[in-house]
């Protein structure tokens, strides 16, 4: 238990880094939609969206890469670090150069406004060149320190929001008052401050450490990184086409009404990336252990437990949380999408927990091919639902798309890593937590007392089934 114990405790630090900036930016939910109109925020979130494609392929699975190598090549580890360092450098600052000489053709390519482009491009640059600082302090063990920058680049993001959008309205304060037409842009301002400020803070590690590159460990590093790159991109395909396709058919102002609504469900997202961010170095550093199969059986479980009760709290008290989140009612008309995408991320968080097998197996090119299969689904059923339905399409997609992935890198799991999951006690949670959640908001239309019972009466069978080992837990620590 001491193992699962010390798994835990650098989650929550780390979950905690991720915790606090996404409560943080509950705030910037409610200020842009009462600031932005839905379009304008559409806009927003098709700006967040290519920023995502692109950071995935200016790393090209660098992080998990690093994380392999660095745990596996303990006598080289400044090699390693050193290596990866300077091919992201190189590469990034090449990639700028190419992108900003042709920034007007590239931003009509991609139907960005130039200003918005340039925004994104120095985001870009910045946030990729603290990638591998970044993972160094979560593969040598300091949360805290991560945790620490981390935050400070929210905070600094957030107040500088603030002060934007609210502060130097209400105050009139005359400030880059060029961009006040199209607020918008603020946002982006914010992003690239914040992005400067975190690289000037992890920047010594450019200097630190002993320049050695090798030939060997890059080519190692790109071997194993690569198919993480290819299903990095599947991966924001299938979390955000939907976010792309939906304007061009349904428009702006139903898209802005779905980004909105979708954000909701980040609590289910905040757990998820907690997760990650713990469990990745943590289940690599703990491959060779007697136990580690039995370990990761029971994180799984834990996982899904928490993941489960995320889905009924959250649609239990859905009215809530979207009058503290998004206070215009114009945004309103796609809250039903809200359940549906908690579960689905339920799922996508089962399949991170699963892709372990592929990840310690050297079999990362599974990865890419499951992420593959996701993707292929999001796009072929976006396309032929969303005119059917409309944006229920893309919420119901999103699910059969993960739920894909899962029982795809479930089966294959078998073959390669077989890990002793508890698949009945998993199942169980799963679908008695789908069970209450979708009869609370679809049936009893979000009542609260009827809410709230289903809630205890979930809560009631996981300590009446978990009470054994919950107690053996505690008394470990």
């Amino acid at each position: 238990m001491s193992t699962l114990k010390r798994f835990f405790q650098d989650t929550f630090i780390y979950g905690l880094a991720t915790v606090l900036p996404r409560l943080m930016n509950f705030l910037l939910v409610r200020l842009h939609t009462d600031t932005l109109e839905n379009a304008s925020y559409s806009d927003n979130t098709t700006f967040y969206i290519y920023a995502a494609f692109f950071n995935v392929l200016l790393t090209y699975g660098m992080e998990t890469s690093f994380f392999r190598f660095f745990n596996k090549e303990k006598s080289k580890e400044n090699q390693v670090f050193s290596t990866a360092l300077i091919s992201l450098t190189i590469t990034t600052l090449l990639f700028f150069a190419m992108v900003w000489y042709f920034n007007e053709s590239l931003a009509e390519f991609v139907n960005l406004k130039l200003s918005y482009f340039n925004f994104l491009v120095g985001v870009l640059a910045l946030d990729t060149l603290v990638v591998v600082p970044f993972a160094y302090l979560r593969a040598s063990g300091r949360p805290i320190k991560f945790s620490v920058i981390k935050l400070s680049n929210i905070f600094t993001y957030v107040l500088l929001n603030i002060f934007f959008l609210w502060a130097m309205p209400k105050y009139n304060i005359q400030l880059l008052t060029a961009f006040s037409d199209d607020p918008v842009q603020y946002v982006f301002i914010a992003n690239l401050a914040a992005s400067a400020m975190t690289f000037l803070l992890l920047s010594p590690y450019f200097f630190r450490a002993k320049l050695q590159f090798d030939f060997s460990i890059l080519k190692s590093l790109l071997s194993y990184g690569w198919p993480i790159m290819i299903a990095g991109m599947a991966y924001i395909i299938n979390e955000n086409f939907d976010k792309w396709l939906l304007p061009q058919i349904l428009g702006k102002d139903i898209n802005g009404a779905y980004s909105a609504c979708y954000k909701i469900a980040v609590f289910m997202t905040i757990f998820i990336q907690g997760f990650r961010l713990g469990a990745e170095p943590f289940f690599f550093s703990h491959a060779k252990e007697k136990n580690a199969k039995t370990t990761y059986a029971m994180v799984m479980k834990y996982f899904v437990i928490l993941g489960s009760l995320m889905l009924v709290f959250v649609t239990v008290y859905l009215d809530f949380f979207k009058e503290m989140l998004v206070a215009d009612s114009s945004y309103w008309i796609a809250i039903e999408i809200v359940p549906v995408v908690l579960l689905a991320n339920l799922f996508l968080g089962i399949y991170f927990n699963l892709s372990i097998w592929y990840k310690l197996t050297d079999k990362t090119r599974f990865g890419m091919y499951l992420s593959l299969v996701g993707a292929v689904v999001t796009i072929t059923f976006n396309y032929i639902l969303i005119p059917e339905i409309g944006f229920m399409a893309s919420a119901w997609t999103t699910l059969i798309a993960y739920g894909t992935m899962v029982i795809t890198s479930y089966a294959l799991s078998r073959k390669y890593y077989k890990v002793p999951y508890q698949l009945g006690s998993i199942g169980m949670y799963i679908i008695l937590s789908a069970l209450f959640a979708f009869t609370s908001f679809y049936i009893f239309d979000s009542h609260i007392l009827i809410g709230t019972l289903l809630l205890f009466l979930f809560l009631g069978i996981i300590f009446i089934k978990e009470k054994k080992e919950i107690i053996k837990l505690v008394q470990a620590s």
